[in-house]
């Protein structure tokens, strides 16, 4: 069990990604989700937006996120990790390969508001109920 002083309810990896994580390799790469704090990207709308207003809130959630992957991409960069998509997507998340110390180092970042461990999806039907 990993033990913190850090408030679990501000945690920015979960103990159960942050175990998975000090269990590998010093050179061994994870991918994970960057969720970016984008404190310019507007008020979420009460109603259903139309095109234009959808594009209008992507582009400023697009914008809000340019200082932040900044930091990401040097962050990244001395843990010899890669960003995976050229911008954050509509949610304000990129996804990312590091090692473990370079998601912890993520982690350290006042843009980041969480880190989500990047696993596969698999169809429920694949599997045989008896």
């Amino acid at each position: 069990m990993v033990h913190s002083n850090e408030d679990p309810r501000k945690a920015k990896i979960s103990p159960e990604f942050k175990v998975r994580l000090l269990r590998l390799g010093p050179q061994q790469k994870v991918r994970a989700i960057v969720m970016l704090h984008t404190k310019d990207a507007g008020e979420a709308s009460a109603g259903r937006q139309s095109p234009a207003e959808r594009q209008v809130a992507i582009e400023a959630m697009h914008k809000s996120a340019e200082l932040a992957l900044i930091e990401i991409d040097g962050i990244l960069e001395r843990y010899d990790g890669k960003r995976l998509a050229p911008s954050v997507n509509a949610l304000g998340s990129v996804p990312v390969e590091a090692t473990a110390t370079g998601i912890i180092a993520l982690a350290a970042s006042d843009h980041v508001k969480v880190i989500l461990e990047d696993q596969p999806l698999s169809l429920f039907s694949k599997l045989r109920c008896k």
